[in-house]
């Protein structure tokens, strides 16, 4: 493995370590599909792609962190398209890519600034990073306005509920990694050696 993806994992892994790093890829992937699946039902076609940038990039280095958000959005895509019964037009396709450009985004957004951050606590870090994966969203999503319309749904309104909902997430998220590193660790205090 070079040491470029070693010291990247390291890195990520300090902040949110709820698995042993080998592991990390595929927690991280079953954490945000679940999440997706769960998001996409609940609020359709609005899931918390920042706060899932920011797990991810804060648990794997940045290609796997782009792999795994790349899987929640497609989870999400199924979803939409295959039981929400989306629209199959153009438009609907297009805004798909647009969101998934967007999540994309987000995520190499929230590996840079944990980079910046990395002498910040945990929780400056996190927030750094959600606010900067949030704004790189919502920036592509709005700048495909011009072409596909929509530009009305960019309210104080509708993006600050979007960016709570994000936070929350962020949230839960956090707190599911923590939760899952606590119950592994307290499994492996009770094995037998």
């Amino acid at each position: 493995m070079p040491a470029a993806i070693v010291r990247g994992a390291i890195a990520a892994s300090r902040r949110l370590a709820p698995v042993e790093p080998r592991y990390a890829p595929v927690f991280c992937f079953v954490l945000l599909t679940a999440a997706c699946a769960l998001a996409s039902f609940v609020f359709a076609c609005a899931p918390p792609f920042a706060a899932f940038a920011v797990v991810a990039a804060a648990t794997l280095p940045l290609q796997s962190a782009l792999l795994v958000t790349a899987a929640a959005w497609l989870v999400n895509q199924a979803i939409g398209f295959g039981f929400l019964h989306y629209p199959v037009d153009t438009s609907t396709i297009v805004w798909g890519f647009v969101i998934g450009a967007a999540a994309l985004a987000a995520t190499a957004v929230s590996v840079a600034v944990l980079r910046v951050t990395e002498r910040a606590g945990t929780v400056v870090s996190l927030a750094a990073a959600l606010i900067a994966a949030f704004a790189a969203y919502e920036l592509v999503l709005f700048s495909a306005t011009p072409f596909l319309g929509g530009a009305g749904d960019f309210t104080v309104a509708i993006v600050g509920h979007l960016g709570v909902l994000s936070l929350l997430w962020l949230i839960g998220l956090v707190a599911a990694c923590e939760v899952f590193r606590l119950l592994s660790a307290l499994r492996e205090r009770r094995m037998p050696s």
